[in-house]
């Protein structure tokens, strides 16, 4: 499955332009040229603000995680959720063959599936019986259940995530890291790496 889809940046040039302001004397000199110097402010250990150029390079992306994997993301307070696809509203209709992660157990696939059609031969779905059941599809679903949302963030905050998952445990956040390395000019301007 894709993970992350429909990648835009914005302001890259317009934020490296900006970068060299500080040392300007005349707001119109500066360009949009990547030098030296703005590799250093971009690469300048995380929380010291001289990166706060960074803030204006906007990625805007569809982010395929599954719940374990959204629950961590949960943590950073600067990612945007522009809208996401839901489990309150529509559990009972994913294909649950493509819903899960490999590492979920199918025992528990196949116990969703009953759940699932239980609900769904509920002719009134304003019965308590229909929100019971409707309740049980909700908390027996696995945290390796896929879900799509679309994003808005920044390659300051960008760089911190990098720098806490690009070696962690789940598969997910790897992939995601690996994606931060595609993102034009990100590894040289929040690294001085060039890829």
């Amino acid at each position: 499955m894709k993970q992350i889809d429909n990648v835009q940046v914005y302001g890259l040039e317009n934020s490296v332009r900006v970068s060299k302001f500080p040392m300007a004397v005349d707001p119109n000199k500066p360009t949009t040229e990547i030098v030296k110097t703005t590799k250093m402010l971009g690469s300048v250990p995380t929380g010291t603000g001289h990166d706060n150029f960074l803030k204006g390079i906007i990625v805007q992306f569809d982010l395929t995680f599954t719940n374990k994997a959204w629950t961590e993301l949960q943590r950073y307070h600067f990612f945007e959720f522009v809208s996401s696809m839901s489990t309150m509203h529509r559990i009972t209709k994913f294909d649950l063959d493509k819903a899960y992660i490999g590492y979920v157990d199918p025992r528990v696939i196949e116990i969703m599936k009953e759940l699932v059609a239980e609900y769904n031969a509920i002719e009134d779905k304003g019965s308590d019986e229909a929100k019971e059941v409707y309740l049980r599809c909700l908390y027996t679903n696995p945290a390796g259940m896929y879900l799509t949302a679309g994003m808005s963030t920044n390659y300051q905050q960008l760089k911190t995530v990098y720098q806490q998952r690009k070696d962690h445990r789940l598969p997910e956040w790897r992939e995601f890291c690996k994606w931060c390395e595609t993102l034009p000019h990100f590894m040289e301007l929040c690294f001085g790496k060039e890829i």
